[in-house]
């Protein structure tokens, strides 16, 4: 059917609101089957320029089903409208906006007034009503409609459940058993819960479809004991009592289970041991009945219509209303839906809403209000109102999801009750609020009443004001932010308020309201926030929890663990335990691994359940012994892990005592296939590795232990064919005989490089270009990787759709630019960097879209953030292969290097695609590409024509290749304190988009130290704001580090102890500190880091001021104010490095150094403990600076390494006295091992090397 609307706009013109039935044009055969009417017609709906708020009404007369809309402007004149709203409705009271599959509510509209532009509706709706709502038209004209509607009839049968009644299908036989079930209805109401359907049987089989709090849960139980402990529901839907329809709809095959609530749908396997659901005697629609007592329920039975319900293929309604035997009718079921529509209004500003209504026919002694509300703001106004006497106000605000009622007297008096518990929950809630008896009396959703006494009786005086206040009520204002939600049911002194009349201008006022619709959304539905993180939201967006997820972000996409045990050597970390996460923002989630990093290959060991040697007896091939092998990662991520390794291998041992030889034992592979061979062999042949090496105890067998001897046999081998590792299981089956035994061990899993960090390709002409299969990166996507060039501009990579897009490029020499287009038009992010990035050197480049926003960043330059558009489009959509290094077009191609390629946690192979395509070539040439790290910790790699270099200015370390650790000795009174140059949190990367972008608003930190003491407490690093907040790194006083964060100066810090060990031991201990919003990770010594802390707030730190080493004035970290002695080395806070800042400008202003500081080596100094503690554990070492009575000497670095030598053989204490000349440096040998510390001793000062 096509319905079409063409008015005359001499008529139509003076209309405010037009409702118009429409014609049935035509019938349609099927939904998709429709005919567009003639575009001959003249005239047009246009209202006029003083209308407020004007809209086109369609009455189809019937319940249609609505698959598409069309619009052209007014006939031959400059009315049109650009974009507009579709709201539908089954009675013309209550509407409900319809929204696109990405939660979208605008229609693009017109561009002239007579092209016809179509909209399909991507899920149509059945309804009777439409509503054409103008949001934008032609700025040089006015608005103009033309419209056509398309879509067909249906056949409906529907039943009405008044709360008390349902319907009872009964079988022909006791119990019914099905292995397949389809179940399919429609329904509507207003009341969030209500059983819809239920059955069970003596087994313990249920199925269960309810209602609760506005979302919809199935229970369903397949033979599992009947009297379960709890049963957990499946949960689809939100805002269901919204009295719109929705459709349900459920598939059953054996246990797996198909669950959809409109357009979403929930997958998932049924509990219990049976394949069949078995129910007896019936189905209940509406309620679960009491047995034995007919219209009695066990829980609140539905209240709202349904429509076209089917069980199997039957249809019930149908049966019930032509009274066929196997419905049972319970209590009043009519089956025209005859439910109360509610009428609601929507305040839509946080900031102008308001609603003003005035005090209906006051009785005397005082007044009474009562309404209804949802929504999801934790604040609020929701009514004002003031009162006699004067100058007395009263407030009813919604304050942190409490209801809060306020009186306000004369000066600052007030009095104040608080009632209600989660009132922001999206749910309608119901306030009374009564004025009499001298009481003001407030009661939500029936709980208990909270009160406030009155001295005097109150009257209320002018409008109350619901949701706001107008600018011209003043003593309105400032109190809390408007309501931003829905209202309905509205009461003044128990008469109902018409709303209708309000629209109309007839009662009241109003602001930034919208009638007979309650237009509330749920942001979290889907859940767009990523690794099972949790989703909060507010009327307007929606935040993600990712607290105890491993990733952070706005939608909680990135990964907080690198990907690889190579990838933590390179940022500067040492040998310890670690989470890595192999597939990045990917769905595989991080596992903990050991990253040996002593050798020059860094090794990455996954360890097993089974690591001691097994010794196996009477095991046969009928019943052998079966090891199964669990590791500390799962299958997939084994396999991501392997794959991305360059090399990995397993330690294979087997020793045997056997009576005669027979090769009855094998392994499986990770895909559980069986393995025949026992290490250092080729795959697939049964031999061990004394076979290749040809030194096997009896060349007449391929394996040691298979020989036929009465002694102990060993093969061990190294199994190293990468795609049957790991080892899951091994069976032994040959150790049943007389004098038989065996003995096996299988080592950690074991696995060196990273095959993606330098993979890499060369483009060297322009139109040339690697394809790939099209970005799956619907809702989010981020993509990294580096390049050097020397061209000043090039595409690095682009995909395209329809009109969707996503490109990276190198803009000019200095800008990389992302942009992207998911349907609000194209988005634009620039990062400009203060030098030029054609410069032949690798350059960092991340872009990351989501949900809520888009980012990009070059290098270390701060990250650029953009906006996503409120209500904008999501998804992108993309249908082109995705070109890198170039474009479809083979223009603006890149000429230069891209290596580490990842999109969204995969790798992009580049070298193998290289291979066969003309124009570019695989790997890059230079001395700064390869898999050998030439800088280390953070170093950066700088080509010349000769040779490199290594750029050391981002690393803690020194030295030619920044492996040299910075190390600083320090005594009592020394500190360090670095002032940053502006503050820190404010320092953001200008460019040309700086008005469309903001920088990162979640805090983050890295922090960095090694240090080397005896000595508790003391305090380690300190960094403060201007707004008093710190972050500390102390030792308290059992020796144990502690890290406090203070980020609410009204709060306590959180203070964190990673572990109570004694840190003050004189060994050298490396501390690392991450920090992205509320999860804090700590790695102590060789630990690695574990599973994070949770600070209480996500707060940034505002305006950084400085950041101190040693001893700091603090009350709040007095336990710390000794200071520091000791060495402290290799220190960084995200790319500052203080320490060596302070070595090597020590006439910087942004250094200040306080008492004596000497340049030490903390690795020799922890190695002289060690070497210490062999020779004698009573022997103290300490060397006491010699400081003069007017100038501060140091003992000298040759000097300190000299004494140290000669304690080494001596074995004796060393100490420099602070007396004696000038020019006079004296080292005193004492006679015996310990300083006598009632002597001279106590006037040194005491520094640890």
């Amino acid at each position: 059917m096509s319905s079409a609307l063409w008015g005359r706009s001499t008529t139509l013109s003076a209309i405010t609101k037009l409702s118009v039935p429409l014609p049935l044009i035509s019938a349609c055969v099927s939904p998709s089957a429709c005919i567009f009417c003639s575009s001959s017609g003249a005239g047009g709906w246009s209202p006029m320029v003083t209308d407020q708020e004007p809209w086109l009404q369609v009455d189809l007369r019937e319940q249609m089903e609505v698959t598409a809309v069309a619009t052209q402007g007014r006939y031959d004149s400059w009315d049109w409208v650009s974009s507009y709203l579709l709201l539908y409705s089954d009675t013309g009271r209550a509407w409900k906006q319809y929204r696109h599959e990405d939660g979208v509510g605008r229609f693009v509209g017109n561009g002239n007034s007579e092209t016809i532009v179509q909209n399909k509706l991507s899920h149509p709706v059945r309804t009777r009503f439409l509503r054409f709502v103008p949001l934008d038209w032609n700025p040089s004209g006015w608005m103009g409609l033309r419209v056509e509607v398309y879509g067909c009839s249906y056949k409906s049968y529907v039943a009405d459940f008044d709360g008390r009644s349902s319907l009872l299908y009964r079988f022909n036989q006791k119990s019914m058993s099905t292995v397949k079930d389809v179940i399919s209805l429609r329904f509507k109401s207003h009341q969030a819960e209500g059983v819809l359907l239920h059955g069970e049987g003596q087994r313990g089989d249920y199925i269960t479809l309810e209602l609760h709090r506005g979302r919809l849960d199935l229970y369903l139980n397949l033979g599992e004991a009947r009297f379960s402990s709890h049963r957990v529901p499946v949960t689809v839907g939100s805002l269901l009592d919204d009295q719109h329809w929705h459709s349900v709809h459920i598939e059953r095959f054996n246990k797996q289970v198909n669950l959809t609530v409109d357009s979403y749908t929930q997958r998932f396997q049924t509990k219990g041991e049976g394949h069949s659901l078995e129910v007896d005697y019936e189905l209940s629609f509406g309620g679960i009945p009491l047995p034995g007592k007919p219209g009695t329920f066990l829980r609140k039975n539905f209240n709202g219509c349904m429509e076209n319900l089917y069980y199997n293929g039957i249809n019930v309604i149908d049966l019930a209303k032509r009274r066929k035997p196997q419905i049972h009718s319970v209590g009043n079921v009519t089956f025209s839906c005859s439910q109360p529509q509610l009428v609601a209004c929507t305040f839509v500003s946080s900031s102008s809403s308001f609603l003003s209504l005035p005090s209906a026919s006051p009785g005397a002694g005082g007044f009474s209000i009562r309404f209804q509300f949802r929504t999801w703001n934790p604040e609020g106004l929701l009514l004002s109102v003031q009162l006699n006497p004067d100058p007395q106000k009263l407030r009813l605000q919604i304050s942190n999801s409490w209801l809060r009622l306020t009186l306000h007297s004369s000066g600052r008096q007030k009095s104040e009750v608080s009632a209600g518990r989660r009132v922001s929950d999206g749910l309608w809630h119901s306030v009374s609020l009564d004025a009499r008896n001298l009481q003001i009396t407030l009661t939500v959703d029936n709980e208990p009443s909270s009160t406030i006494e009155l001295w005097e009786q109150v009257q209320s005086r002018g409008s109350f004001y619901f949701g706001g206040c107008p600018a011209t009520a003043p003593d309105c204002q400032g109190f809390a932010p408007a309501f931003q939600g829905c209202m309905q049911l509205i009461f003044i002194n128990s008469q109902l308020m018409n709303l209708s009349h309000v629209q109309q201008g007839l009662l009241g006022n109003y602001n930034e309201l919208q009638f007979d619709t309650c237009n509330i959304k749920d942001r979290c539905l889907p859940n767009l926030c990523e690794h099972g993180a949790r989703c909060s939201q507010m009327w307007s967006s929606f935040s993600c929890d990712c607290s105890g997820t491993g990733y952070a972000g706005a939608t909680c996409h990135n990964s907080i663990y690198e990907s690889s045990c190579e990838a933590y050597k390179l940022s500067g970390s040492s040998s310890g335990f670690y989470f890595i996460d192999p597939d990045g923002s990917g769905p595989l989630g991080p596992t903990q691994v050991y990253c040996n990093m002593t050798e020059k290959k860094v090794w990455t060991v996954l360890s097993h359940n089974s690591t001691a040697p097994v010794t196996v007896q009477t095991s046969s091939l009928q019943k052998p012994h079966v090891m199964i092998f669990n590791y500390s990662a799962s299958a997939e991520q084994l396999r991501a892990i392997v794959s991305g390794s360059e090399q990995c291998q397993q330690e294979l041992a087997d020793c045997g005592f056997v009576a005669d030889g027979s090769p009855l034992s094998w392994w499986l592979d990770r895909e559980g296939e069986k393995r025949s061979y026992w290490g250092g062999f080729l795959p697939g042949v049964q031999q061990c590795s004394c076979s290749l090496e040809e030194n096997c105890i009896d060349m007449n067998y391929f394996c040691n232990c298979d020989a036929d001897t009465d002694t102990w046999a060993n093969d061990t081998g190294v199994l190293s064919y990468k795609d049957h590792l790991p080892v899951s299981q091994i069976v032994i089956g040959d150790t049943d005989r007389m004098g038989s035994q065996a003995v096996y061990h299988i080592g950690p899993l074991r696995c060196y490089g990273d095959r993606s960090i330098w993979n890499a390709a060369s483009f060297y002409q322009e139109s040339s270009y690697l394809y790939f299969p099209t970005l799956q990166a619907e809702l989010a996507s981020d993509i990294s990787f580096y390049f050097k060039t020397s061209a000043p501009s090039g595409v690095f990579l682009e995909n395209q759709g329809l009109k969707d897009f996503i490109r990276v490029e190198l803009s000019s020499p200095s800008v990389v630019t992302f942009s992207f287009d998911v349907g609000n038009g194209p988005a634009v992010l620039s990062v400009k960097s203060h030098v030029p990035l054609n410069d032949r050197q690798w350059h960092y480049v991340r872009a990351e879209r989501n949900a809520k926003e888009a980012s990009v960043q070059v290098d270390q330059l701060p990250l650029r953030f953009l906006e996503a558009p409120a209500d904008g489009h999501l998804r992108l959509r993309l249908s082109s292969q995705l070109f890198v290094g170039g474009t479809a077009s083979q223009q603006r191609g890149f000429l230069g290097c891209i290596r580490s390629l990842t999109v969204n946690g995969v790798s992009f192979d580049l070298e193998e695609r290289a291979k066969m395509t003309p124009g570019v070539s695989a790997g890059c040439p230079g001395y700064c590409t390869g898999s050998s790290s030439l800088c280390h910790n953070r170093g950066r790699c700088v080509e010349k024509s000769n040779g490199y270099i290594c750029d050391c200015s981002q690393s803690a370390y020194g030295g030619t290749t920044c492996n040299q650790e910075v190390s600083v000795s320090f005594d009592r009174e020394s500190s360090v304190t670095y002032t940053f140059q502006e503050p820190f949190s404010v320092m953001q990367n200008r460019s040309s988009q700086a008005s469309t972008s903001s920088t990162d608003s979640r805090a983050r930190e890295d922090v960095a130290l090694s240090f080397v003491t005896s000595q508790r407490p003391a305090m380690l690093l300190t960094v403060s704001t201007f707004s008093q907040q710190y972050i500390a790194v102390i030792l308290a006083t059992n020796g144990s580090v502690q890290i406090w964060y203070h980020l609410q100066t009204d709060k306590k810090p959180d203070v964190f102890t990673p572990t109570p060990s004694n840190l003050a031991d004189g060994r050298l201990h490396r501390i690392r500190i991450h920090r992205v919003g509320k999860n804090l990770y700590v790695q102590v010594s060789n630990t690695g880091t574990g599973r994070p802390y949770t600070l209480s707030s996500d707060a940034e730190l505002i305006l950084i001021r400085s950041l101190t080493l040693g001893k700091v004035a603090s009350k709040s970290l007095c336990r710390a104010s000794k200071g520091f002695i000791g060495c402290l080395s290799s220190v960084q806070f995200n790319h500052v490095a203080p320490l060596k800042v302070a070595l090597t400008n020590r006439g910087s202003s942004l250094v200040t150094i306080r008492g004596p500081l000497v340049q030490s080596n903390c690795g020799a100094l922890a190695e002289s403990h060690t070497l210490q503690g062999k020779t004698s554990t009573s022997m103290t070492l300490m060397i006491y600076l010699f400081r003069l009575t007017n100038t501060r000497a140091d003992c000298f670095s040759l000097l300190i390494c000299a004494i140290i030598r000669k304690w080494n053989k001596s074995k004796r204490t060393i100490y420099c006295p602070r007396s004696g000349a000038q020019n006079q440096h004296l080292v005193s040998w004492a006679e015996t091992e310990h300083v006598n510390r009632s002597g001279s001793a106590q006037n040194h000062t005491e520094v640890m090397i």
